[in-house]
């Protein structure tokens, strides 16, 4: 296949080129500077831009990128970046791939799990409604910025991402320093579901989307999601050691404030359905054995 990439230098898009590559697959990265290299082509969405030649005749389209939801503060400026850098450039990906003589068939558009909102202990799968909070608003209108494509007769599949377990990043990479210090603990109460999914089957479900026909949302989570405590527990007992500082609730707030509430002291107890339906299979269904793979597995280079 020929496959373009946004966001291919970011965490997922990095260990997706390097798979698809690995299998012989020819991959186009789209990026916002000038290319320098064969394998790359230019857009700009706040211009509006994409280099035609990169989604002529393509077979998949994966859009992943985006500003980092967690990477800073969420001052008014940053949360507006955070909105851009998905409804805008969504909304820039889907117009070209509409206006493409030669249309590819399929839009992967990454989303997210934040659009449940806190679900607390409730179980839900993709036909439970958005939730409330900055990130359930973001995900409902990044999604529907794929609109154009979908409405030129495109295969436009949402991968609603859970937590990714991996040392590169993301929950695992920003607090393993402390766990292997044995200053790791729960955040909060630990009562707090975590959907997490192994950055391995969050690599294997994009590819199964791009082949399956798929459309609409889809949760790239593990079908076992557990507590934060439980979370703590599993990572403690893979490195060796002890797990008994907590972070209180306040001291989260204070530090974080607003993005406390919808990231590591939310609630999301979120399930596969559509993905296992589809006859997808998990590398990794138990956190512990996903952790313990995750720190042993090179880390990707981002």
């Amino acid at each position: 296949m020929r496959v373009t990439v946004t966001g291919s230098s970011g965490l997922i898009g990095s260990a997706l080129v390097k798979s698809l590559r690995e299998d012989g697959h020819e991959v186009v990265r789209l990026i916002r500077r000038e290319p320098s290299a064969p394998d790359e082509a230019r857009w700009s969405p706040a211009d509006g831009c994409v280099e035609a030649a990169a989604l002529e005749g393509t077979d998949a389209v994966v859009h992943l990128a985006g500003a980092g939801i967690g990477d800073r503060p969420w001052t008014r400026a940053y949360k507006r970046k955070v909105r851009d850098s998905r409804v805008v450039g969504t909304r820039t990906i889907a117009e070209a791939i509409a206006a493409a003589g030669r249309r590819p068939p399929v839009l992967v558009c990454g989303s997210a799990i934040g659009y449940y909102g806190d679900t607390g202990g409730r179980e839900v799968d993709e036909g439970a409604p958005a939730g409330r909070g900055f990130l359930a608003d973001l995900v409902r209108d990044w999604e529907a910025a794929a609109a154009p494509a979908a409405e030129a007769g495109v295969r436009v599949v949402h991968p609603r991402t859970g937590v990714i377990l991996t040392r590169a990043g993301g929950m695992l990479g920003r607090t393993l320093p402390l766990f292997r210090l044995g200053l790791g603990g729960r955040l909060g109460d630990g009562r707090q579901w975590v959907s997490w999914i192994s950055l391995a089957d969050q690599v294997a479900a994009l590819r199964f989307l791009i082949d399956r026909e798929i459309a609409g949302p889809v949760n790239l989570t593990a079908p076992a999601p557990v507590t934060n405590d439980d979370y703590t527990r599993a990572l403690g007992r893979v490195l060796h050691r002890p797990t008994k500082v907590p972070v209180p609730a306040f001291a989260l707030r204070a530090a974080l404030r607003e993005f406390a509430g919808e990231g590591p002291l939310i609630s999301q107890r979120v399930l596969p359905r559509r993905l296992e339906e589809a006859g997808f299979r998990f590398a990794h269904e138990d956190v512990a054995g996903a952790l313990a793979d995750a720190l042993r597995a090179p880390s990707p280079a981002v």
